[in-house]
């Protein structure tokens, strides 16, 4: 079957994908070449890449948990946010009602403490959300009335409120708060309200002050400083800005966050349209160019891998998808596997993996390079339709908080043996790399070859007894870096192509043990060294796609 037939017989069949992807799949099975392909070679395939992703599967590195642990709060009411303090290396927890748990690094509640303004002691007002302020040591939390209270960490006893912004358009139910390591005065507080607004205050001069303090608050530093958002959005306070758009239309905005990687404030919805959005900061900083992503059915939660440049999104369909920032036509990836709804997504960032928690209570973990689900995870929740999930993710410390309405779960992850990596069970002989795979390639006494992807470090395959049980000493690869030459101690050369198909055997030695110590490949020939100070000329079509054993043109030197 030609490539042009492949590729239209594809498209009718099975009923989806392009014709350039199937013109893609083609060219992988066609390793020789030669446009065309039949059932063997494409059944062939298909098995080889089926054993590879089980390969791959096998080699990641799994956590092992401990045993779910329920940890013992005090919170009567459903907890709204988790967070953790570096600076003190403490936790936080705060529930509707505004009561405010403070955690020690050994995960012992050390105090409650109840975070309340003149407005909240009023019934029926709730806490929305927490953040932290950990280059000025605040904590900043939402009412509820369409407050934003400013905390201070540092005083004695109960927190004191520094600030109160009040005079909100609409209710802020989500916050995130982020700063400049290397400049701390520059943070960017960013919260979403009822009304699908995304509002942002940028502080300039953080470490100095977040709002101006009026005459009479300078008499003391202790008194609360109430300002209203019309201030801010005059320009009256000079050491911080406000960014705001309402691209939502009035959707309940579920997450919201600045990103300084893509200079933008990511927020979300569970609408169908702009559904996701990217508010991108342009070069004045007080203006925003909006991307909007249409997700169907919506989605609950997103997070950002900076390295990877990739959005994950839990989506209400039951699908994670991976967003590049860049491309809003349709995802890069789509991991499946839930049965429910996916309510939560937290990339495990330093090993390039990802966390999804779905609505019947499933804990998945991802191997975002090669889109494997490694790990399932059915946590013991009480069996319920209808509660509040708060999910969090500490990677320094390797534990995860799961929330069940007023009920915090904890999942830590067992400490993992340090013993020294090897690679080859025998000793390594060679090592190339080749530029267009972005694969590295091993081989050792053991006649075997592997292949690793360079930026995960992954072994994707391996070839064994290649030679039989004659070493293998050296290697190399020709000009289109699509064929591997293997040289061995039993005198002859092979030729490989990346899927494990030997196309041709040199006889070196002419059937005798000769130890190949270089292998140069030219335009149409092969010139072969080897220690017993002979060399070894084959003029060989490299691209021929029959197997067969050649003899030296010149031998000996």
């Amino acid at each position: 079957m030609s490539r042009e037939e492949f590729m239209q017989r594809m498209t009718e069949t099975v009923g989806w994908g392009t014709k350039q992807e199937y013109g893609e799949l083609f060219d992988k099975v066609d390793v020789a070449q030669d446009g065309f392909i039949n059932w063997d070679k494409l059944t062939s395939f298909m098995l080889f890449a089926l054993y590879e992703k089980d390969e791959r599967a096998k080699a990641t590195v799994v956590p092992a948990w401990k045993d779910f642990e329920f940890l013992p709060v005090k919170h009567k009411d459903t907890i709204q946010k988790v967070i953790f303090l570096k600076s003190s290396s403490r936790y936080l927890t705060i529930s509707k009602e505004g009561l405010l748990g403070v955690w020690g690094e050994n995960l012992k509640l050390q105090e409650t403490l109840p975070i309340t303004s003149d407005a909240t002691k009023l019934k029926h007002l709730w806490v929305t959300s927490l953040v932290s302020l950990e280059n000025v040591n605040k904590i900043a939390v939402a009412f509820t009335s369409k407050e934003i209270c400013f905390y201070d960490l540092l005083s004695k006893g109960e927190f004191p409120c520094q600030y109160k912004l009040q005079g909100l358009k609409g209710t802020p139910i989500c916050m995130e708060y982020w700063y400049d390591p290397l400049d701390a005065n520059k943070s960017v507080l960013s919260f979403g309200d009822i009304t699908g607004k995304v509002q942002a205050i940028v502080f300039t001069t953080a470490l100095i002050s977040l709002f101006e303090r009026p005459a009479s608050a300078h008499e003391d530093e202790e008194a609360m400083v109430t300002l209203s958002w019309e201030e801010l959005l005059s320009g009256y306070h000079k050491c911080c800005y406000t960014l705001q758009h309402n691209l939502h239309h009035g959707d309940w905005v579920r997450q919201v966050t600045y990103n300084a990687s893509l200079d933008a404030i990511i927020s979300s919805t569970t609408s169908n349209t702009h559904t996701m959005v990217l508010a991108w900061r342009e070069k004045s900083k007080k203006h925003l160019k909006m991307t909007s992503f249409n997700v169907a059915e919506g989605i609950h939660a997103f997070d950002y891998h900076s390295q990877l440049n990739l959005i994950a999104t839990a989506g209400i369909n039951k699908k994670v998808c991976l967003w590049n920032p860049y491309v809003v036509s349709k995802p890069v990836g789509v991991l499946w596997g839930h049965s429910a709804s996916v309510i939560a997504v937290q990339f495990f960032a330093a090993r390039k993996q990802l966390f999804s928690f779905s609505k019947d209570k499933v804990l998945r973990l991802w191997d975002i390079q090669h889109q494997l689900s490694i790990q399932r995870i059915a946590c013991p929740f009480p069996k319920s339709q209808d509660f509040r999930c708060v999910f969090h993710f500490d990677e320094a410390h390797g534990r995860l908080f799961i929330s069940f309405n007023n009920q915090l779960a904890l999942l830590a992850m067992k400490s993992e043996a340090r013993r020294r990596a090897k690679s080859h069970k025998k000793a390594v002989t060679c090592v190339l790399y080749n530029s267009v795979l972005k694969q590295v390639v091993s081989s050792d006494v053991g006649s075997t070859v592997s292949f690793w992807m360079i930026d995960t470090g992954q072994k994707i395959k391996q070839f064994t007894g290649c030679h039989g049980n004659a070493e293998i000493s050296t290697m190399a690869l020709d000009a289109n870096e699509t064929r591997l030459l293997t040289g061995s101690t039993d005198g002859t050369v092979k030729v490989w192509d990346f899927s494990g198909y030997c196309h041709h055997t040199l006889n070196v030695g002419q059937e005798g043990a000769v130890e190949i110590s270089q292998i140069l490949v030219l335009q149409k020939t092969i010139l072969v060294m080897g220690w017993e100070r002979h060399q070894a000329l084959h003029f060989l079509p490299i691209l021929a796609c029959q197997i067969h054993r050649s003899a030296p043109r010149y031998w000996p030197f």
